[in-house]
């Protein structure tokens, strides 16, 4: 007994130092957890201090670079080629005809793949050899058929190609002869065209930096061989308030520290004089015909007036530089400021950071001829209206519509050129407001960028308004979304509404209730089909006032490549796109009010085949130049169809049209879903 307890005793023990050993190695690997945790956090703390420490330096690195092209501005900008109009002159290069697919023949079969299969008797024979005969015969004339297709859709492609080859031709001579008529003006010393030739010079500059303004009111003086301009000039924020950043660890912070301000006070009037003095070299340099004696230039900001609180013009600088005098400058090496003031004898504001401002010797109401004029007793025309008062006047709108707004500064607003306040309960909030002053179609990218702007400042809302229009992809796009597009027409409406002045172009008060339809060509999208799987569709389009088709003619097809007005046209598929449908919008015809595109299996290539392999389809809007504009989703085929709709565009009463996914199949093809349209098959 004894024996047998020491040996229960002598287990227990032994289990007891296992259990004690466990606890020590468990112990240690904490104690190394915590060692290693520890090593990590410093060398995470370490990696992060040393990640701050490079932020702080990469943004005094990029304040110091933007301090630097500031003071080179003028020595930078001489550099730059001056504007030539030759190097405007388009060449009439168009690029060749391509037909893809459709230059391959298709192969004809070869008879000596279709012989007779047995046959151990004559008539068996025979009747094998007629049976191969047929089956030849058949593939023969199927491919003919193929060859026959192949041909017209060639020839359709070729006449579409020529059609658009001449467009652009007509287009580029347009161009060239419109340079022509202005280069013409400039020599014979028309006001208009030396204008507007000057105008195009300063506006096409590659020698101002980002950010910086570009507006310009000019008129020019024959008798004096003068031109008088107003430019606007960078606001004092260009300077940058910051010297040099530094990361505070002990704050987890960066610190700026700021710019003394009389250095930032004499780079901005640095600055200043250097935007004075390269206007009139580009100007001078610009004058290929000798038509300028002199240049009298006044410098502004567009700012509040501290007076009023108005905004305004403020003059900051004004010279009057004669041609012989300025030609002698060496600009490279010369101090700006003194220069200016000196060498010209011009004046520029002492502290223009508080918009102390300067007389004008002259300005460009006193010659006549304006380029850019806008208010008076006469109806605002938008389209011609300076961009600063237009924004101006948006905010003006929704000032009267009961709602706070300001506009934006012009430099680094985040995409926003108006913040507004609805002070409305519940359905108000910050609104963020974006002005498109176009004549062309706002593009879908334009309504996206809103929306990503919208999502970035946490706004309620964001409103795009525009002098035109807005395209079917930009009606989709913004369905569903906290967003609302403020077309032309709308526009001149609400002002109207709230006793305040617009107009579109020339003409009357008030905007017309439709857009007169460009020629076609001119302004189209192109819809451009790409689906999965191998299946051959034929691609159409239907322009329908409700559910009929307006006639037969406006049936779009393989066989029938136009509408009569050439509204639509089949178009050649470029790669992703397997079929392309082009449209003009605001072209189609008055009484339409749908454009509707279908799907239908090929039955002469695949005869037999279903839908049920069209799959992950798609309807991409491109611009003229095929940039994807934005896509639309279409519905799967089903096994049993051979036709289906894919959706609809809808004319809507402010003019644009939004589509409507479609998805309805027909099993007996393209012949039932033309008879839902109108159209009797025969």
């Amino acid at each position: 007994m004894s024996r047998r307890s020491a040996g229960s005793v002598g287990i227990w023990a032994e289990m007891q130092r296992q259990q004690q050993r466990q606890m020590e190695a468990e112990a240690r690997r904490r104690r190394d957890e915590a060692r290693q945790a520890r090593m990590d956090q410093r060398r995470a703390a370490q990696e992060y201090r040393e990640f701050r420490q490079g932020e702080a330096r990469r943004r005094t690195e990029e304040i110091e670079a933007q301090v630097a092209a500031l003071q080179g501005l003028l020595g930078t900008g001489c550099q730059a080629p001056a504007l030539r109009v030759a190097s405007l002159m388009r060449p009439e290069v168009i690029a060749p005809f391509d037909p893809g697919p459709l230059a391959w023949p298709v192969r004809m079969p070869d008879q000596s793949q279709y012989q007779a299969q047995g046959g151990w008797t004559a008539s068996r024979r025979a009747q094998a050899q007629a049976e191969a005969r047929a089956r030849f015969e058949q593939a023969w004339h199927a491919a003919q058929a193929a060859e026959a297709q192949r041909l017209q859709r060639l020839a359709a492609a070729q006449q579409e190609y020529e059609r658009g080859a001449e467009a652009q031709r007509a287009e580029i001579r347009r161009h060239n002869a419109g340079l022509a008529e202005v280069t013409a003006g400039v020599r014979r010393g028309e006001p208009d065209s030396v204008v507007e030739y000057f105008s195009a010079a300063l506006y096409a500059s590659t020698s101002w930096p980002e950010g910086f303004p570009r507006q310009v009111a000019a008129a020019y003086d024959p008798a004096a061989r003068q031109l008088v301009l107003d430019w606007e000039m960078p606001a004092y924020d260009v300077v940058p308030e910051a010297k040099s950043v530094r990361y505070v660890p002990a704050q987890d912070q960066d610190k700026e520290t700021a710019r003394p301000v009389s250095q930032r006070r004499a780079l901005y009037r640095e600055v200043l004089a250097q935007s004075m003095l390269l206007v009139v070299h580009q100007l001078f340099a610009t004058d290929e015909h000798g038509v300028l004696d002199s240049v009298d230039l006044n410098g502004f900001v567009d700012a509040p007036d501290p007076a009023t609180g108005r905004r305004t013009h403020i003059f900051l600088a004004t010279v009057m530089a004669q041609r012989a005098d300025f030609t002698g400058l060496h600009l490279e090496q010369v101090d700006p400021v003194s220069c200016l003031t000196d060498a010209l004898r011009g004046q520029i504001a002492t502290r223009p950071d508080q918009l102390t401002a300067v007389r004008p010797s002259r300005r460009p109401q006193d010659v006549g001829n304006h380029v850019v004029t806008h208010g008076g007793d006469e109806e605002p025309d938008l389209f011609a209206m300076d961009p600063i008062a237009f924004e101006s006047l948006v905010a003006d709108l929704f000032r009267a519509m009961g709602m706070q707004a300001v506009t934006t500064q012009r430099s680094n607003d985040g995409g926003v050129d108006v913040d507004a306040t609805d002070p409305t309960p519940i359905r108000g909030g910050k609104i963020v407001v974006q002005v498109k002053r176009y004549r062309s179609t706002v593009p879908p990218t334009a309504v996206r960028d809103l929306y990503g702007t919208v999502q970035d400042c946490g706004a309620n809302k964001g409103v795009l308004v525009t002098t035109s229009a807005f395209g079917p992809g930009s009606h989709t796009f913004a369905r569903g979304k906290p967003l609302e597009l403020i077309s032309g027409a709308e526009l001149v409406d609400l002002l109207h509404r709230h006793e305040l002045r617009g107009r579109l172009g020339e003409g009357s008060r008030t905007a017309p209730t439709q857009t007169p339809p460009p020629a076609p060509g001119d302004d189209h999208n192109l819809l451009g089909m790409t689906w999965s799987g191998s299946v051959a569709l034929d691609v159409c389009a239907l322009v329908c006032r409700g559910n009929r088709v307006l006639s037969e003619e406006h049936f779009v097809f393989f066989n029938n490549p136009r509408t009569p007005d050439g509204s639509v046209q089949t178009e050649q598929a470029q790669a992703p796109d397997k079929a392309a449908i082009r449209v003009s919008f605001d072209a189609l015809p008055r009484e339409a009010d749908r454009f509707v595109l279908v799907a239908a299996v090929d039955p002469e290539v695949n005869p037999g085949a279903d839908l049920s392999g069209f799959t992950d389809a798609c309807i991409r809007l491109l611009d003229p130049a095929r940039t994807e504009l934005g896509r639309l989703e279409v519905s799967d085929g089903r096994a049993g169809e051979t036709a289906l709709v894919l959706g609809s565009f809808r004319h809507r009463p402010n003019n644009d049209w939004d589509f409507v996914l479609g998805g309805k199949g027909y099993a007996r093809g393209l012949e039932e879903l033309l008879q839902d349209y109108g159209i009797e098959v025969e």
